[in-house]
Parts: C-alpha cells; sequence; structure tokens
C-alpha cells in the first residue's frame, strides 16, 4: 500500500516500512503550539488530526499522521528544549512508570478517523553516566520525554 506519511518521525516512516508498505513523507505544515489540551489522548489526537489536515492527499493515497506526548505525574512532556530539560527528564523517569500517548489520523477518499493509544512504561534506572551518554547521541531531543524506544 502506498502510504503519505504527515511527520518528521524517520521511526514512524521505518516502522511502516517493515510492514511493507511504500512511504512517502510529507512534512506537515501545521503549528502544534495553537493546540492546548489538558487531557493527553485529546491531545494527541488533534495534534495528529492538525497535521494531517495540513498537507494536500493526493488520489487514492492513504494519509497517517501521528503525534505522542510522554505523560508523567499528571504532567505532559513534550520534546526537551535543552540537553539539560533532556537530563532531567530522564532523571525523573528513571525507575519510575509513566504513560505514552499517541494519536493517530488517517484519511482516504473522504473517510477520515482519528484515534489514541496509551501504553504504561516502566523505565529501569539509569546511572548518570548512561544519561549522558544517552543526550550525548543527540536522539533525546526529538523525542517526547526525550527518549525513544
Amino acid at each position: 500500500m502506498n502510504i503519505l506519511l504527515a511527520s518528521a518521525s524517520p521511526r514512524r516512516k521505518q516502522l511502516l516500512e517493515e510492514l511493507g508498505h511504500r512511504v512517502t513523507v510529507v512534512r506537515p505544515d501545521f503549528d502544534e503550539t495553537q493546540i492546548r489540551l489538558r487531557d493527553p489522548a485529546a491531545l494527541v489526537c488533534a495534534l495528529a488530526e492538525g497535521k494531517g489536515r495540513s498537507v494536500s492527499v493526493p488520489g487514492g493515497m492513504l494519509l497517517v499522521a501521528a503525534d505522542t506526548v510522554v505523560c508523567f505525574e499528571g504532567r505532559i512532556l513534550g520534546k526537551p528544549e535543552s540537553r539539560q530539560a533532556a537530563a532531567n527528564t530522564l532523571r525523573a523517569l528513571s525507575g519510575r512508570v509513566h504513560e505514552v500517548y499517541t494519536g493517530v489520523y488517517i484519511e482516504k477518499g473522504g473517510f477520515c478517523r482519528s484515534f489514541a493509544d496509551r501504553a504504561e512504561v516502566c523505565f529501569r534506572s539509569l546511572s548518570e553516566e548512561e544519561i549522558q551518554a544517552y543526550i550525548a547521541t543527540g536522539s533525546p531531543m526529538d523525542k517526547a520525554g526525550a527518549y525513544g524506544v
């Protein structure tokens, strides 16, 4: 199946390709800061839908857009704004349980739908050396909660 992916996430593209799909990536033209919801499931649905509706879908293609947030102790954690923020987030999550919400928006031929899913994640305890080594890779900077699975 040909999929138009409205996401800048290389991991999302990789996952869809591993499922055997041909994926075309288009960067959504959507200002995520305009959505301010406290409920994480509603937030990720609104963000995914906003991204999806911001792109033009060629006929016959399936559009997929998604967004993910981490929720810890009632706070929604987005992408870290600095290396220090990433380190602080990873320290806070270390050895603790938190929730990850992903919203998905799909559209094809006039049909559209959005939905969210939630997963509980239990982090093992991380040493300061592990945190610093991970931050040095640059990987945490474009991921909600400062990490990726």
